[in-house]
């Protein structure tokens, strides 16, 4: 079986997007498939090529069995609404005009952002191929609750765009039950509806001890450290989380320390305000290469997850909680919905209400006070990282694949 796979995030980025599909594509490869992926030089968070690749208009490699070929796009930084849709919008006409030679069973198209998607549609009508949509985040809805776009005739035509995918596609894989409820009950068949969670891959994810030579790098000796990993962009309420940070900076719990790991269109201003507030119970660092981040997941005790308060984001499941998971540190969840139903289905952490103050420094002192015996949390997240092992997510989905083929 041959598999065309769309997408502008892959390995070296590290973002969920490029683990999800690199994770599930390396896991098809020793399955049998023969997989290509068409993707962008990589330059996630920051819009900079990384060191060892140039913006051409063509280079493959292969990783892990996998055929990558990257292809030109408009680089640029996550700022403006402008420059990130030619980002995009490039990205999609030049995965197209190669996807079109690129011979296989099947075309898959992931989003956001969807003109990934689109193009996967376009080289499934002109090669007349059969084509999965991968949902994993809505669009437009996601942009609009953060404030990105509020153009009516933009976001009716995206809309439009939107449904046109849906309709066309021969299956549409999703990463939460309630992203299937919402697109069903816009119209769309839900036979053709599949629901493949994200997961973690146990091999690359597991608990350990903190590095000694990093706690002492930074100056974490006796502290609880509170650690976010990720994308520092305008849907993660990271603002919310400094003002609340000033609190305990401010008060006897000296030994709680706050640290970000990460880039994004948001660090700058986060950076600036903490040096404004004096913040020093905070860490600003910058992102590491993927096979680092497991010592700094290893380094907090307590793994933040957060989204802006939204309804839209009800239905999303980061993908850190099973990364955090997995190397069993329990989880401080600001987010409501499904991911708080799996954090407290398992026991594997404390959910506060999306920028409710009161009820995060609640819950950072629950935290606090139980510090030495967080044993519960941590039995409930080796079970949630099993149940959501990435392989077998990617075994169950090929399945599905085949099928359709």
């Amino acid at each position: 079986m041959k598999i065309l796979f769309i997408t502008d995030n892959f390995p070296p980025e590290i973002n969920a997007p490029a683990n999800r599909t690199f994770e599930h594509c390396q896991e098809w490869v020793k399955l049998g498939a023969e997989v290509t992926v068409i993707t962008c030089f990589p330059n996630f968070p920051k819009g900079e090529v990384f060191e060892g690749y140039k913006n051409t208009w063509r280079k493959e490699e292969l990783i892990c069995g996998i055929r990558v070929i990257r292809v030109w796009s408009y680089i640029s930084a996550n700022s403006g609404f402008v420059r990130r849709t030619l980002d995009y919008i490039s990205f999609g006409v030049s995965s197209f005009l190669h996807g079109l030679f690129i011979k296989s069973d099947i075309v898959i198209g992931t989003s956001p952002q969807f003109f990934s998607a689109m193009s996967a549609w376009q080289i499934s009508l002109f090669t007349r191929r059969k084509w999965v949509m991968e949902v994993r985040d809505l669009w437009p809805e996601s942009i609009i609750a953060v404030g990105a776009i509020n153009n009516k005739r933009i976001i009716s035509f995206l809309e439009w765009i939107e449904m046109k995918m849906y309709r066309s596609s021969n299956r549409i894989i999703v990463v939460t039950d309630a992203f299937k409820e919402i697109i069903t009950s816009k119209g769309i068949d839900p036979n053709k509806i599949f629901i493949f969670k994200n997961g973690v891959d146990l091999s690359k994810y597991y608990p350990g001890p903190k590095s000694r030579d990093l706690v002492e790098e930074l100056g974490l000796q006796g502290k609880m450290v509170f650690g976010y990993i990720g994308t520092h962009g305008m849907a993660h309420g990271l603002d919310f989380i400094l003002d609340q940070v000033r609190k305990f900076n401010l008060s006897h719990k000296k030994d709680i320390h706050f640290l970000f790991l990460g880039d994004g269109a948001s660090k700058a201003a986060l950076v600036e305000k903490a040096t404004a507030d004096k913040l020093k119970n905070v860490t600003f660092l910058d992102s590491v290469n993927k096979e680092e981040v497991l010592t700094y997941l290893q380094l907090m005790d307590i793994a933040l997850v957060n989204l802006k308060k939204s309804d839209t984001f009800l239905s999303v499941i980061p993908s850190k909680i099973f990364e955090a998971a997995a190397v069993q540190k329990p989880i401080l969840l600001g987010l409501e919905g499904e991911t708080k139903a799996i954090i407290d289905s398992y026991g594997a952490g404390l959910c506060f209400e999306p920028e409710n103050s009161t009820d995060f420094i609640r819950k950072v002192l629950e935290f606090y006070e139980n510090r030495k015996n967080l044993e519960f949390y941590k039995i409930g997240c080796k079970k949630l990282a099993f149940d959501f092992e990435r392989k077998k997510i990617a075994k169950s989905m090929l399945i599905v694949l085949k099928e359709l083929v």
